[in-house]
């Protein structure tokens, strides 16, 4: 009698609601963001990325940096920061590390800040 073989299929979830995160892992997540923002070394950032990715739960991430959307309506998906459908809400001030960007939902729902 032959077995069937089940693959279970992983959720990915490539997006996650801040607001969603327990009090908690939100605390947890903007110390860690504050980090990687200041970071002064390469090393640290993708650790601290590493981590950040892990807490939220985010899986399929491209090049292991998550960022929470800094869209002017106060968006609270955090998201995969080399998402093609991403847009830049402000340039990066120098002397930090995270770029400033609209979720793919508000780069579709709002006008884009830095052209509109």
């Amino acid at each position: 009698m032959g077995h069937a073989v089940m693959t279970h299929a992983h959720n990915r979830a490539t997006t996650v609601n801040y607001n969603d995160l327990p009090t908690n892992t939100q605390h947890h997540f903007d110390q860690l963001m504050e980090l990687a923002d200041n970071s002064a070394n390469a090393a640290e950032y993708e650790a601290l990325m590493t981590a950040l990715i892990a807490i939220t739960g985010i899986t399929g991430v491209r090049y292991n940096e998550i960022l929470k959307c800094a869209c002017p309506c106060t968006c609270p998906v955090i998201f995969d920061a080399d998402d093609n459908n991403a847009l830049v809400t402000e340039q990066t001030d120098a002397g930090y590390n995270l770029g400033r960007l609209q979720c793919p939902d508000c780069a579709d729902d709002h006008p884009r800040p830095i052209e509109d």
